[in-house]
């Protein structure tokens, strides 16, 4: 009996990924909204104090509301009373008005 590495599978005809998200409408669309979540949370990581944003990530945005994701309690605390300000940096960035919801997420 012989140790042979496990032969990796083999997959005919694999599309590429970037080929299939930009060949499918909805795949496209949700790579779109992760691009504008992103886009947005670095316009809003500037409106946040330098020790709060390392424990603030971007989440999904939806045709209603953005999601930030905060790591523990305290900080989705301090988010919810930085949202006016979050909002601000956002309008002046040009970024449509959307609702903020902040949601825990651990690290």
């Amino acid at each position: 009996m012989t140790n042979r590495p496990a032969a990796a599978p083999v997959t005919p005809d694999a599309r590429p990924l970037r080929d299939a998200l930009s060949g499918s409408a909805p795949l496209a669309l949700l790579m779109q909204r992760h691009r504008d979540s992103q886009a947005r949370f670095e316009c809003a990581r500037a409106a946040l104090p330098p020790t709060l944003a390392p424990h603030v990530r971007a989440g999904p945005l939806d045709a209603d509301a953005w999601t930030l994701l905060a790591a523990n309690g305290a900080v989705a605390a301090k988010l919810r009373q930085l949202e006016p300000r979050i909002a601000s940096a956002l309008r002046e960035r040009g970024w449509p008005e959307c609702a903020l919801r902040i949601r825990i997420c651990p690290e």
